[in-house]
């Protein structure tokens, strides 16, 4: 399938080095912005929003080859010869597997909570209870909270979801194609092969949350072995959020 044309928000000045972020599964540019705002005061921050994610087109296949793909191709389209690129959680996965394939596109890579490596979790229950949500008998947001609450307990987590949900003409609705996530969402837990694939041996830095069960670091030496790896204590898996000045500490002293 071919490439993706994926949208963006942009920060900082174009002559400073170029570094750009890829968010997680169900997130989007958007939940990057005031870290991109922080991050744009030494870079020029690219913020995308990768295929069936925020303002990008929906299409109906899904995984890391090809979203590697469209990563290429949008640093085509900004005649980017090289950048940094950090990722979080898929976007991490996406931005491993651009560098294991294009290690001459990558300045430094970062990589936010997450490891290598084909997960065991599923997102089915999360997906179902969100197809589930009645949007023709939605008035506000509070009452999606509360009809989700039985089936995603976890405040914060509903809350990220729920960004997802936009009203248009007065009636709800997903930004996201539920059914697409449904189908590919195993693709995303997982990791393609490495078999065959050189390790990266370029400046590597995975940032990983303390309290986070996403680390693997085997998996990270197999493909990375040159990687610096820190953590930070009493974050989860969205360390981003959950302590952001220390997150940003980590990069800007890395970078």
């Amino acid at each position: 399938m071919k490439e993706v044309k994926l949208a963006f928000e942009e920060y900082g000045d174009n002559a400073n080095k170029p570094l750009i972020l890829l968010h997680g599964f169900f997130a989007s540019s958007r939940n990057w912005r005031q870290i991109a705002k922080k991050l744009a005061e030494h870079y020029h921050v690219y913020v995308l929003d990768l295929r069936n994610h925020g303002l990008s087109p929906h299409v109906e296949e899904m995984d890391y080859p090809l979203m590697a793909e469209d990563l290429r191709a949008f640093m085509d389209s900004q005649n980017l010869q090289m950048a940094n690129v950090l990722g979080h959680s898929m976007g991490g996965k996406v931005a491993m597997w651009f560098a294991l394939n294009f290690p001459e596109r990558i300045n430094s890579l970062l990589v936010a909570d997450i490891s290598p490596v084909s997960y065991q979790h599923s997102f089915d229950q999360t997906i179902n209870a969100l197809k589930q949500l009645p949007l023709d008998q939605i008035v506000n947001r509070k009452q999606a909270d509360d009809f989700l609450l039985p089936s995603i307990p976890e405040l914060s987590y509903r809350q990220f979801l729920l960004q997802n949900l936009q009203l248009k003409e007065g009636q709800y609705s997903w930004r996201i194609d539920l059914d697409i996530f449904y189908r590919t969402a195993d693709n995303i837990i997982a990791f393609p092969s490495v078999d065959g694939i050189k390790p990266f041996r370029g400046k590597t830095f995975f940032i990983m949350g303390g309290n986070s069960t996403y680390t693997d670091r085997n998996s990270i030496n197999i493909s990375f072995p040159d990687a610096e790896i820190s953590t930070i204590k009493d974050a989860n898996h969205w360390l981003h959020i959950d302590k952001p000045i220390d997150f940003l500490d980590e990069v800007i002293n890395f970078l």
